[in-house]
């Protein structure tokens, strides 16, 4: 849990590339674990690109020492939350949805819309104060343990040292790297399902499948129609590594210029970004589907839980729509125009 803290306050160290890394191989095994680990990690930016030192630091330290886990209740797109100025404090009224890791959480990422004015406010609050409820009502079809269910506030108190507002929220070139980690996290995430998927496939035709009668072969490996599926698989698989990789590097590059990161330097981040994701988006979801096409249909066995490679990516890719992905690539490749921030771009 400490991993991508610095050194100086107690944690592991690790760069993004290293975090990533992590966070890849563990979807290999837990696509719901990668996801709440690579999550956490995520709150931690979030704190260290929207508050002051002063705030970030002892969060750090105190992650370190105590072992605590985030979560997260800062959806942008949810405004059922309201935030309400008081004398030194606000009070957060409202519900969120899709709260990954929340429900285990010590501390929440939490946002809300400014009564009147419509600002988005961001604070870090421990999920155990008053009037914060984590209800275990996640119920979809894939991710089934990260419990991205919801969370109300009712009548929260948030300390104005806990609001996170200087620089605050996408506020600068630096602020605006929040969204890039989540992306990458999002495209080691299905990387790691992708490869999952393919080491079972694999496994499974080696010693498992049989060869259709018409391929006139004695064993499945030795389907010239099986071969050129794992063909496009390994292309598919290597192309998005070497992307994620290449982004994660240039994310490491723009985290270690600080403030002192430029818009055009944070859009080449955006770039590298939106293409490694949409990449893991398609091999992924496409090696998913046409592993039972080189496992065959006893593949299908209930009992052996193939499906749930498709069921995650599935679930998790529609985190937001590929499509506009393609139109923000698109506006780079066709007019060198770098993506707008957004909490999602």
């Amino acid at each position: 849990l400490a991993l991508s803290i610095p050194h100086e306050f107690g944690g592991g160290g690790a760069d993004w590339r290293e975090t990533l890394d992590v966070v890849r191989l563990l979807a290999q095994a837990d696509s719901s674990i990668a996801h709440v680990f690579g999550f956490h990690h995520l709150m931690l930016a979030t704190v260290r690109l929207f508050a002051r030192p002063a705030q970030w630091q002892p969060w750090f330290e105190q992650t370190a020492r105590r072992r605590w886990f985030w979560g997260n209740a800062l959806n942008p797109l949810d405004d059922r939350t309201v935030s309400s100025a008081r004398e030194g404090w606000r009070e957060f009224t409202g519900q969120k949805s899709f709260c990954s890791g929340a429900l285990d959480s010590e501390m929440l990422i939490a946002s809300a819309r400014e009564a009147g004015s419509g600002a988005f406010i961001v604070a870090a609050v421990p999920t155990g104060r008053s009037g914060i409820f984590v209800a275990p009502d996640w119920n979809n079809i894939g991710q089934r343990q990260t419990d991205s269910g919801s969370v109300t506030f009712e009548k929260v108190r948030v300390e104005q040292h806990e609001v996170l507002a200087d620089p605050g929220p996408l506020s600068t070139p630096f602020a605006c790297l929040r969204p890039l980690v989540s992306q990458l996290v999002l495209a080691n995430i299905y990387l790691g399902i992708a490869e999952a998927a393919f080491h079972d496939a694999r496994h499974y035709t080696l010693h498992e499948s049989r060869p259709w009668h018409a391929a006139h072969v004695a064993q499945m490996h030795e389907d010239p129609y099986v071969l050129g599926h794992y063909g496009d698989f390994w292309v598919g698989l290597e192309g998005v590594r070497v992307l994620a990789d290449r982004a994660a590097d240039r994310l490491d590059a723009a985290w270690r210029r600080g403030p002192a990161l430029t818009e055009r330097e944070r859009g080449d981040v955006a770039v590298a970004v939106a293409t490694a994701k949409v990449a893991a988006t398609n091999t992924g979801l496409d090696i998913c589907t046409r592993m039972f096409d080189v496992a065959g249909a006893r593949a299908t066995h209930g009992g052996l839980r193939l499906d749930r490679h498709w069921r995650n990516l599935r679930t998790q890719t529609l985190h937001d729509p590929v499509a506009y992905k393609l139109r923000e690539l698109g506006e780079w490749a066709l007019k060198q125009q770098y993506p707008v921030p957004t909490f999602y771009s």
